[in-house]
């Protein structure tokens, strides 16, 4: 298995995006930076919030890009190209409509499931899809057409409590996860519940 070189948190810029639910993969790799001391720096030439950081042994690279989540692959682009990197050393966390809040899942390769940060992280990798993704469950709105609303909306405050009990659970396999030892993480993070 292919350790991981680059962890993305995706989310949107701004002040008035923050703590929002579309923004958790963002808060994510803050908990992580913040975690192993490292201080994330605006670089301009990757389009993002950027930082480097050892873990489990592991040189790698912290991203949130400060473009819109629909031009997020513009910075996971910048960084590969620069670094040469594979879409298989990527790691995307993420917001996911599909699972509650207060869960979490683990997985290698993919379709975009309709969220735009990873449609255009995948057209940016010439349609590669391998890269794996960290799904931080947001829960549904109920229908399609109140998504877009739903996602830029701050969570009530027991929902934002299990995102972050969520963030710290899953940072807490973080050492695995970046060696690339998926399957005994996705046994224990695919059991839990906030």
């Amino acid at each position: 298995m292919a350790s991981f070189k680059l962890l993305v948190g995706l989310g949107n810029p701004g002040s008035e995006y923050e703590n929002t639910r579309h923004n958790a993969g963002a808060q994510w790799i803050e908990a992580l930076a913040q975690q192993s001391q490292c201080s994330l720096r605006i670089e301009k030439k990757f389009f993002g919030q950027f930082g480097k950081v050892s873990i489990a042994g592991e040189e790698c690279y912290l991203l949130i890009p400060t473009t819109y989540m629909n031009l997020s692959g513009k910075a996971v682009q910048a960084v590969c190209q620069f670094y040469k990197i594979l879409p298989e050393e990527i790691l995307v966390v993420h917001d996911e409509l599909d699972i509650p809040p207060g869960t979490v899942k683990l997985k290698r390769g993919g379709g975009h499931g309709g969220h735009n940060g990873l449609k255009d992280i995948i057209a940016k990798l010439a349609n590669n899809r391998e890269f794996a993704r960290l799904r931080i469950g947001i829960g549904h709105p109920g229908h399609a057409s109140q998504v877009a609303n739903y996602v830029l909306k701050k969570a009530a405050p027991d929902e934002y409590a299990k995102t972050e009990t969520t963030i710290n659970e899953s940072l807490r396999y973080v050492d695995d996860i970046v060696r690339g030892d998926l399957n005994p993480v996705m046994n224990q993070l695919h059991s839990f519940k906030a």
